[in-house]
């Protein structure tokens, strides 16, 4: 079976996701929708929305209303693979949002995870 390119599948299939991994680790979907919106400038309602659209992952990250530029400042790795040396745009953005997710769950605090 072929695998699918993360870019087509179903926003409303991943974002539920990343939401299970920080609530699991005692953390909300309030959190993961402020980090969220903190990387791509949507807003909860945005995300809720999405999740109900048939938009994209990829569609997700391409039409983000602000990405932050302090988005560059996520470091780090994730998946085995360090976020900074990604060369696809599109895939180091999916990656930042991982990479907030999984420093959510791992118990960061906000303001650290925010890059205040």
């Amino acid at each position: 079976m072929p695998r699918t390119d993360v870019t087509e599948m179903p926003f409303a299939r991943l974002y539920p996701l990343l939401v299970n991994k920080a609530v699991k680790k005692g953390r909300t979907r309030e959190e993961v929708d402020q980090v969220t919106c903190w990387l791509t400038g949507y807003t909860a309602e945005d995300i809720a929305r999405l999740e109900e659209s048939g938009t994209s992952y990829g569609d997700f990250f391409r039409n983000a209303p602000a990405l932050n530029p302090n988005r560059t400042l996520i470091t780090g790795t994730i998946c085995g693979v360090r976020v900074e040396e990604i060369q696809d745009p599109l895939m180091r953005e999916i990656r930042y949002l991982d990479k907030l997710v999984d420093e959510l769950a791992r118990g960061k605090a906000m303001e650290k995870i925010l890059r205040k």
